[in-house]
């Protein structure tokens, strides 16, 4: 590797200006020119252990990628991306590399890691503009495999099959492929062309996307397996059905589930004029919960030309489980958080709509089993938040369709899909689950790590069948 770098703090981010990107759905992060990247990657000590490797779900060589970099051999260094992972460009956004790769940076000990995951971005990128050559199509060797879910973990799995040879189909229900990337996560945080390229790239491989196909409804399991000779089925369809608290109100207009109410604006577009699928024009939005789909939901609202957006949440800012970039750059853009607080009631109109919402504060007492604080309501302590529009964000579990229409699949009291954990595998012979359907929401980066073991773990099922 060239001369270490041994700058102790990362190369900045180049990004919109606050109070510009709160007003527009372009990206927030612009990006590393190739002289920041060159520069940043000599921060690299290249350590023989590799530690920032055993961070990563899909097992990137994280130095080899960086190394290349630093070279100046930027499609180097995506050969060395792609080998591991279906999709960097989408990962060197939306991955939280803080408490996976980036976290065991040796550079971190006594200044700030590596900005792998910006690495990672600028690469992808640099690949995306510069490579026009089609993916080699592997030769094929007579098996086929469906896959449910074109998010994350399906995309993976099918990418990794096609490349062993498999005819990969993958059933998607909605009417584009892409899951999440493109249901859930912003175009500020994830411009949906990127997603539409490396899909477009699995589709030249061979992959079969089937769109509006709702497995369950139009067909069964046994069906993609008896009827249409597959060998083998990897169940990755998420965890989409959202959670509500149960407080009264909960049914009044304009009261939304952030899957919901993010569908509408990633997916039909309904920030653009003459939309199909409008929202209400909200003044004051609040945002129940804490997460990383809370804040696309504030920040979304935001966009969506609201005044005030609160973010709701029953703990204090220690305890928030969003990404404290994305904490960050909520701040910046003037959403306001009121911790320590949680909805007891929402409160309607004659007209049936949302007027308010009564609130409580809370406390952190003892920690509970998860070892965060347990929040403890403060007597006497009601007020009314005054709101037009509330978005619930406090958690998704898988949809009951798959697990009541497949006889014989164990699923756990959340509902999701119960397997043997090393390699996806379900209680019934050939089928394999893995992402948000077997653990419940969690992140791309777990999602796509798990189609990768599923992957492999079918390929040995069909080969020994």
């Amino acid at each position: 590797m060239a001369l270490h770098n041994m700058d102790p703090k990362r190369c900045p981010m180049p990004s919109q200006d606050p109070n510009v990107r709160n007003k527009n759905f372009e990206e927030v992060a612009l990006g590393y020119t190739p002289e920041m990247a060159i520069n940043e990657a000599k921060r690299c000590l290249d350590c023989k252990n590799k530690p920032c490797q055993s961070g990563c779900p899909v097992g990137i060589d994280i130095p080899a990628f960086i190394g290349k970099v630093a070279e100046e051999d930027f499609e180097g260094a995506y050969q060395v991306l792609s080998a591991s992972s279906a999709l960097p460009a989408v990962c060197g956004r939306v991955c939280p590399q803080e408490t996976q790769c980036e976290g065991k940076c040796v550079r971190g000990i006594k200044g700030e890691s590596v900005g792998i995951g910006r690495l990672e971005r600028f690469v992808a990128d640099w690949h995306r503009e510069h490579n026009n050559t089609a993916p080699t199509v592997p030769e094929p060797n007579g098996h086929k495999v469906a896959i449910i879910g074109a998010g994350p973990s399906g995309l993976t799995a099918a990418g990794d099959l096609a490349k062993l040879g498999y005819k990969v189909t993958v059933y998607e229900a909605l009417h584009l492929a892409g899951g999440v990337l493109v249901y859930g996560i912003p175009e500020f945080r994830l411009p949906k062309a990127i997603v539409q390229q490396e899909i477009d790239g699995l589709k030249a491989m061979g992959v079969d996307i089937e769109t509006n196909m709702v497995i369950g409804k139009v067909l069964t399991i046994d069906e993609l397996m008896e009827d249409y000779g597959y060998e083998a089925v990897y169940i990755a369809s998420g965890a989409g059905l959202p959670r509500f608290m149960g407080i009264p109100g909960e049914s009044l207009k304009g009261v939304y589930s952030a899957n919901e109410y993010l569908t509408r604006v990633n997916l039909m577009k309904a920030y653009q004029p003459g939309s199909k699928t409008p929202i209400q024009k909200s003044h004051s939005v609040a945002v129940v919960g804490g997460g990383n789909v809370a804040m696309d939901a504030a920040r979304s609202a935001k966009r969506m030309g609201a005044e005030n957006v609160y973010i709701v949440y029953r703990r204090g800012m220690d305890e928030l489980p969003a990404r404290k970039e994305e904490v960050e750059h909520a701040e910046e853009e003037g959403i306001i958080f009121k911790l320590l607080t949680n909805p007891v009631q929402i409160l309607g109109d004659e007209n049936g709509c949302v007027k308010g919402m009564e609130c409580v504060e809370m406390e952190l007492g003892e920690p509970d089993e998860s070892g965060r604080r347990r929040p403890v309501e403060k007597a006497n302590s009601n007020f009314v938040l005054d709101v037009d529009t509330m978005i619930m964000s406090i958690g998704t579990s898988p949809n009951p369709l798959i697990r009541s229409t497949t006889p014989g699949l164990e699923t756990n009291r959340h509902g999701c899909i119960v397997t043997n954990g090393d390699d996806g595998l379900t209680s019934r012979e050939g089928v394999y689950a893995g992402g948000d359907a077997v653990t419940g929401a969690a992140t791309v980066i777990l999602a796509m790590g798990a189609g990768k073991h599923a992957a492999k773990a079918i390929d040995n099922y069909i080969r020994n069948k």
